[in-house]
């Protein structure tokens, strides 16, 4: 897929763990890791909404297209 999704470099940089986003953000840990690892096919607005206000960061920084 040429969409990295830049999630644990986020999260490594706010000091968060997966467990302490999850329970931010009312998502269970499976489907955090989930997305994480980019085995998801898609992502609610209101979902990156609260990623983005939990980590305080863009959706922008979360994701990165690449040409494959």
């Amino acid at each position: 897929m040429a969409i990295i999704i830049r999630l644990d470099r986020i999260m490594a940089d706010r000091k968060m763990s997966l467990n302490e986003l999850a329970e931010k953000i009312g998502m269970t840990n499976v489907n955090l890791s989930n997305l994480k690892t980019g085995k998801m096919k898609g992502i609610r607005f209101e979902t990156m909404n609260a990623i983005c206000e939990a980590l305080d960061c863009q959706p922008g920084d979360l994701f990165e297209y690449t040409k494959e």
